[in-house]
């Protein structure tokens, strides 16, 4: 592959420290690059540094001649009085950007919902962000950096981003560099991971998943690492393997170290022992939600949501900016009374949320952490072991030197930790975390993600981050057109629905019906009775999640679907689930083969263009029925 950029012995130091010293790496053509690091290690620094926005004060950096590169920085440089269409083509007339099918694909995936002669300065945060993003996609850079590009970008907004820049250049063309805390991005993306750390670049081979091995494999053979974060990531390792076997399939390391390293590694959680935890803490009843209406303004938020939270489960809510999201957990924690219907709570729930704001700390700002941790309890019970305070900050990536630091002078990161200590150790039974991965690095979200795992409560969990929902939670919701929905499927079905391709009638799968997680007549009683584990299965054979919700409570299935299948029965929907699983992979194919057609295909030519564009749609169609199919006949399998 030819070389496209690099940087020799580069030497670079800011007044109160060295960030990287005699850092010597190069990117070649068909090299997509994730950086991952803790907070401040010079992720950011690196790529102003190679793409010549900042200069070294040692070393070198050597790009190909007429070489292009396009940047995303964290705060974009749009003039607020130009209009989004100014902003993304410039003075190009519309039939010049129309005819390109890139830009209209961008275009599509990015600010369909933005008004195209709104002023910049006019839209909100997230809207700025798309349209910065859209600007430099719609460019035909050779290499792209991009710092943080999906923030502000929701999950179906992550997964267009991922699929553009999977089909943006050929195999051996290109080259991408970014750095994102979306580890789930990371891996979809990426074939090569740089960890930033102690002024030095580590190349790893493969995305985060591949990252994690081969770093574990380099802390235990080198000794310099200490037990409690071995152990970290060891437990996120066991994950990957077992709950996302999807994941580590695409990543070039040895599948047998990972087994074996991970051979006596316990589940991530013990989901019997946290529910009977959360069960003599809450009692049988937490939050019911029924027959819930909410409306602002004639305008209709929810409608007709009947949900009832079970001692220990851990749900994750989906749903674009505006569906009502945080509605439903102003329902949940008491701040909102419902337009009809009505919420019960038990008598012990206590709930916590941990918003998307870090003003709960203003008040404290000039207050040591020492100071305010020792304010709260002296002890904190985790997996059957007393903490104290500090402790749980060291367990947060705190340092001894940081407890003695005024709240004011912490980072976003140290402070967004801070916020979720706080709140565990007022010992809450019902926790709310609402989008919790903000300012948070890869390693810290991993700490964060292993507390978690032992914290014996009700978790609710809304965030833009695929991998963490998928991480934390044992099922996924989504509110759409103001309905509450089950996801069988997780959030592939989730992506599916909100791009209107899932068609009861033509799949016989009713996707409308799962709108709550008890249909009438069904027992509460018989519901809270399961456990997080017995709610949620994976298959080895699909990126969909087949697991069901209690007998109890599968809504949308007749009566004859719940009844075991005879002998004959069940062989034909296994001979049937096998053939739709190859069609599934030849589709793939189909599909793959028509995105390089469009690749080659002279853009001009409109008739060639529609042909192809009409063969993908085709294609799609066909996918989406056979997986909704696919996920019946998983669920008349293990009824």
């Amino acid at each position: 592959m030819a070389h496209l950029l690099g940087a020799e012995a580069v030497h670079i130091e800011f007044p109160t420290r060295v960030v990287f010293d005699s850092v010597t790496l190069g990117v070649a053509e068909g090299d997509r690059i994730g950086l991952v690091g803790r907070n401040g290690d010079g992720k950011s620094t690196l790529l102003n540094i190679l793409s010549g926005q900042l200069e070294p004060d040692g070393g070198q950096v050597t790009t190909r001649r007429n070489l292009t590169i396009g940047v995303l920085a964290q705060r974009d440089s749009l003039d607020d009085s130009h209009t989004v269409a100014h902003a993304i083509v410039g003075d190009a007339a519309d039939h010049e950007w129309a005819s390109n099918a890139q830009i209209r694909d961008v275009l599509a995936g990015l600010v369909n919902d933005v008004g195209w002669d709104a002023t910049i300065g006019s839209l909100s945060g997230g809207q700025r962000r798309r349209v910065a993003l859209a600007q430099l996609l719609v460019g035909d850079d050779d290499v792209l950096f991009l710092d943080e590009p999906t923030n502000h970008l929701d999950v179906e907004g992550i997964a267009w981003l991922a699929a553009h820049l999977k089909t943006r250049w050929s195999a051996g063309a290109g080259a991408l560099l970014v750095v994102t805390h979306d580890r789930w991005f990371l891996d979809e993306v990426c074939n090569t991971t740089w960890e930033v750390h102690d002024r030095i670049v580590e190349p790893f081979e493969g995305g985060y998943a591949a990252y994690i091995l081969q770093r574990l494999e380099r802390d235990r053979q080198a000794a310099t690492i200490e037990g409690k974060r071995r152990n970290l990531m060891r437990k996120e390792l066991a994950w990957l393997r077992r709950g996302a076997p999807a994941r580590t399939a695409k990543p070039k390391f040895r599948i047998d170290a990972a087994n074996e390293l991970i051979a006596n590694e316990p589940e991530p959680r013990n989901a019997v022992a946290l529910a009977s935890m959360a069960m003599q803490r809450l009692g049988k009843d937490v939050v019911d939600l029924e027959n819930i209406g909410v409306t602002f303004d004639d305008h209709t938020v929810l409608s007709d949501v009947t949900w009832r939270l079970a001692p220990g489960e851990r749900t994750g809510i989906l749903g674009v900016n505006g569906a009502g999201k945080s509605t439903l957990l102003s329902l949940v924690s008491g701040a909102l009374a419902p337009t009809t219907g009505r919420v019960k709570r038990g008598k012990t729930v206590k709930v916590a949320m941990l918003t998307q704001q870090l003003s709960e700390l203003d008040e404290m700002a000039n207050d040591r952490v020492s100071e305010v941790v020792g304010r709260k309890k002296s002890t904190y019970q985790t997996e059957g072991k007393e903490m104290t305070p500090g402790q749980l900050l060291e367990r947060l990536g705190f340092t001894s030197a940081q407890l003695s630091t005024p709240v004011k002078d912490l980072s976003g990161g140290q402070r967004r930790r801070l916020q979720l200590m706080l709140i565990l150790l007022d010992e809450p039974n019902v926790l709310i975390l609402d989008e919790p991965t903000n300012d948070l690095d890869t390693d810290m979200l991993v700490a964060m993600e292993d507390l978690l795992d032992t914290w014996p409560g009700t978790l609710i969990v809304v965030s833009h981050d695929r991998y963490l929902l998928e991480r934390v939670t044992d099922q996924q919701y989504a509110i759409i057109d103001a309905h509450l929905r089950h996801l069988a499927g997780g959030v592939d079905q989730y992506l599916a629905l909100r791009a209107g391709s899932v068609k009861s009638a033509a799949s016989g799968f009713d996707t409308s019906a799962a709108r709550t997680t008890q249909p009438a007549g069904s027992s509460a009683q018989g519901a809270r009775g399961l456990s997080s584990a017995e709610r949620v299965s994976k298959s080895p054979t699909s990126g969909f999640d087949t697991s069901a919700v209690p007998t109890t409570q599968r809504a949308g299935r007749s009566a004859e679907r719940t009844l075991s299948l005879g002998g004959a029965e069940r062989r034909a929907a296994e001979k049937e689930l096998q053939a739709i699983d190859r069609k599934l992979a030849k589709l793939e194919l189909l599909r793959a083969d028509v995105h390089e057609r469009l690749a080659r295909a002279d853009q001009s030519n409109f008739a060639a263009l529609t042909e192809l564009t009409n063969e993908l749609r085709a294609h799609d169609d066909e996918t989406v029925t056979l997986e909704a199919r696919w996920l019946v006949l998983s669920a008349e399998l293990e009824a």
